[in-house]
């Protein structure tokens, strides 16, 4: 993550960001590209596939996307989904930035996840956008095998910040949250005091401080809401590769329904 880039994304900015996002005009017309229905199967099973999704919010969106389903996808009926967001160095037009870091780097390594999960990529020289992020996730509930109480997001600095935003912006969508290094608007978490929130941050990360996840958990504790808080007292802005290589996140993550 350049700190340059990720310092850009102050109170202010991400403020002027939200407000754009609701006042926008969104087309109701959503075109697809990539996997459909009939591509589902044993071919996909156990790997990752790209795949690309279109959409139109405050203007047209391609979210270019890994997913990854289980070996034995065929199986079982329904699974979770955890949809994962990345941070400002992996944005561009080169899917393969985005096995860098967090799942989609452990599934290219040879990890097995008893999930779907889907890994979109952020355009270049822009942010998340939570509609965006929320209209491809019920895409991929669509057109796979998902079960819809049990569908998760989660996402690094950059990540970090859309997965607070997302949830906020789609209270009913998830099950469970894991924002890591990142921040949002502490005012607006009374949409999300019932959704599950395990939040990780460095001690010592300079790129996004400490106090960006301190005062959501704050507001969130302050509202009632469900929130766990781990900080790593020695890590600076890479907080993710510890938190990803635990399994007891997994194991977290797949207990919470909606």
């Amino acid at each position: 993550m350049r700190r340059a880039v990720v310092n850009g994304l102050g109170p202010k900015t991400w403020l002027g960001w939200r407000s754009n996002l609701c006042s926008a005009l969104v087309c109701l017309s959503v075109i697809v590209c990539g996997l459909t229905a009939r591509a589902v199967g044993d071919e996909l099973a156990g790997s990752m596939q790209a795949a690309e999704f279109t959409t139109t919010v405050q203007q047209k969106v391609t979210l270019k996307y890994w997913i990854y389903l289980p070996a034995d996808y065929e199986k079982q009926e329904k699974w979770p989904l955890m949809i994962f967001l990345h941070g400002a160095g992996e944005r561009g037009d080169d899917l393969d930035q985005v096995k860098r870091h967090g799942p989609p780097a452990q599934i290219a390594q040879g990890k097995s996840l008893p999930m779907i999960v889907v890994s979109p990529q952020c355009p270049a020289n822009t942010w998340w956008q939570p509609e965006a992020v929320a209209k491809l996730t019920q895409d991929i509930i669509s057109k796979h095998k998902v079960d819809t109480s049990r569908v998760y997001l989660t996402g690094l600095s950059m990540g970090g910040f859309g997965t607070w935003a997302t949830t906020i912006q789609n209270p009913g969508l998830y099950a469970a949250a894991v924002p890591i290094c990142g921040g949002g608007e502490p005012g607006n978490v009374a949409a999300i005091k019932d959704l599950p929130i395990w939040v990780f941050h460095g001690a010592k990360d300079s790129v996004v401080p400490l106090a960006r996840s301190q005062e959501m958990v704050d507001a969130l504790r302050a509202a009632g809401g469900n929130v766990k808080f781990t900080i790593y007292p020695e890590a600076e802005h890479d907080s993710w590769t510890e938190t990803y290589n635990n399994p007891e996140v997994y194991e977290w993550i797949l207990q919470q329904k909606r």
